[in-house]
Order: structure tokens, then C-alpha cells, then sequence
């Protein structure tokens, strides 16, 4: 509906009430509609699933579409991400959020920061996401607000082309609201917990949430030691809770991404269940480190399977944990995701050690073999040390090559000394296309950061320290940020302006006419910023 027939559709319902309704402004009305188009967060998980259905399509068609999001703890941050995306190139397409349980853990629990095991409240999970889809819908009320207000000084300077020019850019405005990829862990405890928190999430707005074969209290982070998973029919049932969670709430094209940490978990809390040869439960089995049961030998307690006709004892930890073998992860995250993506999972996530694109194609590869447009989310992880990792690539390479590489000491490539030499630059060659790269070799449709804005609040709030604190004193801050706030056209500059005060504006004199007590007159000092 256009903003035109919004006023129009908002005209005929005063008209029917009367005049006990005189003082309602009918296009007013009509705006409050505009800022506000999403009005629960089952609205926004609808909306934002059918746009990701709609990328997954368009990558298929064509590799080179994938998708990209950054991380963030805070309503505020995700605000800002798409107000810059926007700013920057225009449109939101392609650019989601992401919701990473590190950065809960480790920034919004009540226990103060935490490891990530899933110890933080998983009400926190939910709180977030609806906090985030608040401050998008803001942005989009502040931005609306604008056009609006530009609106009404088109038409009192009698400018008609102008005004219409707006009205158009009104009728077309596009939504910061965009997809959330959002972590539940390992579901917080069995299925059924699972389920609960899933719903909690979709109605939040969730339109996608990605869960980990980790054990759920032994849960650790994808890139930590002592990973343990859980047997495939374990995380089977967490995944059809999570689809019907979808279906319950009328989400039919909620996304399930299923995570597998096989590649660097080497424990398992179970045996699996198996009644035959060559099931499921027997495929988990297999990959367990087992000796052959010598009857003379058998020690108290020892637990015992059947395994091609011989009696084998699994290697059992003093944890009570079951150890696989070594060099299985590669085989296990096949299985993992080729179980995922037969038993209702939409998209794979593969935690591994390091951004190698040979690797993750390695696995993709097999996994195509079955399931063939098997498609990634990867975890472009702040956790690996891209420099060192590329730079290592490239002088492997080019030993193969039998390039000459005796200028370079492979453990010390994260030296400064290296910067300008040619191997750097073709590292950071690497680095800028790995996504690319990775996109239309390894069959990752999403690249995300989980952990930016952790990571860059701490540079720039060091930064500003070292100036702010020392010599530099109040310059610091002018010269390297508000000033740079300024000639960027950054928003926040006028954070009056970014927190609401003119929103606030525009009801007071929907509310109170002549009688408002407004905010942005001329002793406003966000009016300094106006050129």
C-alpha cells in the first residue's frame, strides 16, 4: 500500500468514528503505519525467512551470491551495522546479523563475563534478539522521520516535484529489518529444552538458528580444547524440535543451520544406540578408539561392544568420556552433515582449525557427493590468526613451487618485518578474496564474523585511553573521533537525533499541537552539526 492510501485508508476510519475523533491527523496516522511496519517479531521471522529462502535460491543459481553478516552484542551495534550497510552500498541485500552465543556469555549475563558453555542465561538469547529487531525498527522510524520532515518542507516551499520525489522515496523505503542467524548452543539441555527456547527465540524474530552437536552441559567453544559430541539421533531430535517450533508458530520457512565440532571434538559422551550392522548408531560406533578385549585381562567396570564379530572395549577417559580415533574428524563431519541435511537441516556449519579453502572444499566435496547443493555457513573466526595462517599458506606453496624462501622464518611470519615482502602481499590477497574464494569452491553460502565488535570496542576504546588520558587530552577525542564522526557522516554525531529526540518531536506535535514543549528548537546544540 502506498503512503497515499495509507492517509486515504486512515481518512475513511476518522470519518466513521466521528467527531469524537476531530484532532486526529489522518496522515499522521498514516505515518506512525510507515515507522512501524512489523508488529510482532513472528511478522519480522516471516518476513526475514523468505528473504534468506530467496538468497539460498540465488546462490545456487549462482556461487558467487553469497552472503555476509558481523556479530554484535547490542541492539546499538546491529542498529549501526545497517545504517552503515545502507549508507555504503545502498541496499541491505545479502547482509544479515549474527547472534553469537560467545559474545552473550561473555557480555550480557548476570553472572558477569563468562566462557562459552552455555552458562549465561538462556533468556538472554531471546532478550537479544528482540532487543536488536527493536533498535532496527528504530532506524527505521528515524530514517522515515527525516523523509517526512523533508515532506512538509517540500510542500511549504510549494516545490511539487520534490514533494513527489519523496513520496516515491517513502513508498520505496527499504527496512533495516534483515535475517538473523541466531545461536542456541547445543539447545540448553534435551530436546524438549531445546524446543521451548526456540520458540522463545522465532517469537523474538528469528528466522534462522544454528545449533552445535555438542554435548549440552559439556558444551565449549568451537575453537577451545575438549569439545565432546553427541550421537546423530541425539541431535536429530533437537533438530525436529526446532523445525516444529518453526511450524508451531507458523515460521514455514524457518532455517535450521546444523553445526558439526566433530573436526575438533575427539570425545563422545555415549554409545550410540544401533540394533544392526551398518545403522546409524553403528557409523557413530566405528569411529571410537577401541582395543580388542583380551578375556584374561578384563578389568572391573569396563564397558564392552561387538565390532565385526570381535569383543572391543572402547578407551574410556577417567572423565567417563569415550575417546575416537585419531584422524576420524574428517570422516565424522561427513556423516554429521550428510545425517543433518537428510533429517531436516537447511544449511552446514563446520568449525574448523583454520581459514584453508582446500579443507573445507575437501569435506564439502564428499558431503555433495550425496546431498549435492549441500550448502555452508562459516565462522570467518576472530579466534584464527589470519595473518599468520595466510602467510604460512603462501610460503608452503611456494615451497612446493621450489620457490626460493630462505628470506622467511615460517614461525615469525606475523613479524612486522615481513609487511611489504611479496609473500605478505599475496597473504593479504588471500585474505581480501577468501570469501569469494570459498563461496564458489567450498560451498559456503554465509560468511560471518562472530565476534567484530568485541574486538574493534576494545582497539578504539584502547586507542582513545592512550590519546585521552595523555598528551593529546581532549584533542584525542576531537580529532580522532568526533571530527572523523563529522566529515564520514556518521549518524551517531548527533546521537540526540540517533537516540529519538526528533522522533519525540514529531508526536509532541501530533499529541500537544501549539502546547509542545519540543526538543529540537535553536538552543538545541545538535544544531552545530548541521553543516
Amino acid at each position: 500500500m502506498t503512503h497515499f492510501a495509507e492517509i486515504h485508508r486512515q481518512s475513511h476510519i476518522k470519518s466513521e468514528k466521528g467527531q469524537n475523533w476531530t484532532d486526529i491527523n489522518p496522515e499522521f496516522a498514516a505515518r506512525l503505519r510507515a515507522q512501524n511496519k512489523f508488529a510482532t517479531g513472528l511478522d519480522i521471522a516471516r518476513y526475514t525467512a523468505k528473504i534468506m529462502r530467496a538468497d539460498m535460491d540465488a546462490y545456487d543459481a549462482d556461487p558467487a551470491a553469497y552472503t555476509q553478516s558481523l556479530g554484535c552484542w547490542h541492539g546499538f551495534i546491529g542498529q549501526q551495522k545497517m545504517i552503515a550497510i545502507k549508507k555504503h552500498f545502498g541496499t541491505t541485500k545479502g547482509r544479515y546479523l549474527y547472534l553469537s552465543g560467545w559474545m552473550i556469555a561473555a557480555l550480557r549475563s548476570e553472572f558477569g563475563p563468562l566462557p562459552d558453555q552455555s552458562m549465561h542465561e538462556k533468556t538472554s538469547v531471546p532478550a537479544l534478539i528482540e532487543e536488536l529487531y527493536t533498535f532496527l525498527r528504530q532506524a527505521d522510524a528515524r530514517e522515515l522521520s527525516g523523509l517526512f520532515r523533508d515532506l512538509d518542507n517540500a510542500r511549504e516551499a510549494g516545490d511539487e516535484i520534490e514533494a513527489k520525489r519523496i513520496e516515491n522515496e517513502i513508498d520505496n523505503h527499504q527496512t533495516h529489518v534483515v535475517p538473523i542467524i541466531a545461536d542456541i548452543d547445543a539447545g540448553f539441555g534435551n530436546a524438549e529444552a531445546t524446543y521451548l527456547l526456540a520458540k522463545k527465540m522465532i517469537e523474538a524474530g528469528a528466522c534462522a538458528l544454528q545449533i552445535e552437536n555438542q554435548v549440552s552441559d559439556e558444551k565449549q567453544c568451537g575453537h577451545q580444547d575438549g569439545k565432546v559430541t553427541v550421537p546423530h539421533e541425539d541431535f536429530l531430535q533437537k533438530i525436529r524440535a526446532i523445525r516444529y517450533a518453526f511450524l508451531e508458530l507458523g515460521v514455514d520457512d524457518g532455517i535450521i543451520v546444523a553445526r558439526t565440532d566433530s573436526l575438533g571434538a575427539g570425545l563422545t559422551k555415549q554409545i550410540a544406540y544401533s540394533t544392526q550392522a551398518g545403522d546409524l548408531g553403528d557409523q557413530y560406533n566405528s569411529f571410537l578408539d577401541c582395543d580388542e578385549v583380551d578375556p584374561a585381562n578384563m578389568s572391573n567396570g569396563q564397558v564392552m561392544i561387538s565390532r565385526d564379530g570381535k569383543l572391543m572395549t572402547p578407551k574410556r577417559l577417567p572423565s567417563n568420556l569415550y575417546q575416537f580415533r585419531q584422524g576420524s574428524g574428517v570422516d565424522r563431519v561427513v556423516l554429521d552433515c550428510i545425517t543433518s541435511l537428510q533429517n531436516g537441516a537447511d544449511l552446514l556449519w563446520i568449525e574448523t582449525e583454520k581459514p584453508h579453502v582446500d579443507q573445507i572444499a575437501e569435506m564439502v566435496d564428499k558431503v555433495r557427493e550425496t546431498v549435492p547443493n549441500a550448502k555452508l555457513v562459516y565462522n570467518n573466526s576472530p579466534s584464527f590468526n589470519w595473518t599468520l595462517n595466510f602467510r604460512q599458506q603462501v610460503f608452503d606453496k611456494w615451497e612446493e613451487e621450489c620457490r626460493d624462501v630462505s628470506a622467511y622464518d615460517r614461525a615469525r611470519l606475523m613479524s612486522e618485518q615481513y609487511d611489504e615482502t611479496e609473500l605478505a602481499k599475496e597473504a593479504d590477497e588471500r585474505i581480501r578474496t577468501f570469501q569469494r574464494d570459498a563461496s564458489q569452491r567450498a560451498g559456503i553460502f554465509h560468511h560471518l564474523i562472530t565476534l567484530p565488535t568485541y574486538h574493534t570496542a576494545a582497539l578504539s576504546t584502547d586507542n582513545l585511553a592512550k590519546e585521552y588520558f595523555g598528551e593529546q587530552a581532549m584533542l584525542g577525542y576531537v580529532k580522532n573521533v568526533q571530527r572523523k564522526e563529522i566529515r564520514q557522516g556518521i549518524a551517531c554525531v548527533k546521537h540526540q537525533n540517533m537516540a529519538g529526540s526528533d522522533i519525540g518531536d514529531d508526536h509532541k506535535d501530533a499529541f500537544a499541537g501549539d502546547a509542545a514543549l519540543k526538543a529540537g528548537g535553536t538552543d538545541n546544540t545538535m544544531n552545530q552539526f548541521a553543516a
